[in-house]
């Protein structure tokens, strides 16, 4: 798997790699099961700092899209995580879309309660 940065992009490394990541997903190039790079590994071949590679990680961790053991390294969890990752980037789309109205996030949740 081949990631990309944009270091002169507004959007912070550790965002673009757990996009990368959750876009690979939803797409069905990263199955349930596959095993993500070591972070170190990582971090060494983009030139990053290992800690931006642990905080993409992370986030990835508590969205529900991948599975962290220590000794074990990062995996795709096994269940809905390709449906997961495009819940996730429908929601940050919907936030984005939301800041650009000038909307907050309580104004955006009453929004969807609305809608529901």
């Amino acid at each position: 798997m081949l990631f990309r940065i944009d270091p002169a992009s507004g959007v912070p490394l550790a965002d673009q790699i757990a996009a990368h990541v959750r876009g690979a997903v939803a797409a069905g190039e990263l199955a349930p099961g596959d095993r993500l790079p070591a972070a170190r590994d990582l971090a060494e071949s983009l030139q990053v700092n290992m800690h931006t590679i642990l905080r993409a990680y992370a986030r990835l961790r508590d969205e529900g899209l991948i599975e962290l053991r220590r000794g074990r390294g990062a995996t795709i969890r096994r269940g809905d995580a390709a449906d997961r990752a495009r819940l996730v980037d429908a929601v940050q789309n919907l936030l984005v879309a939301g800041r650009r109205l000038g909307l907050n996030v309580d104004e955006l949740v009453d929004e969807v309660r609305r809608l529901a």
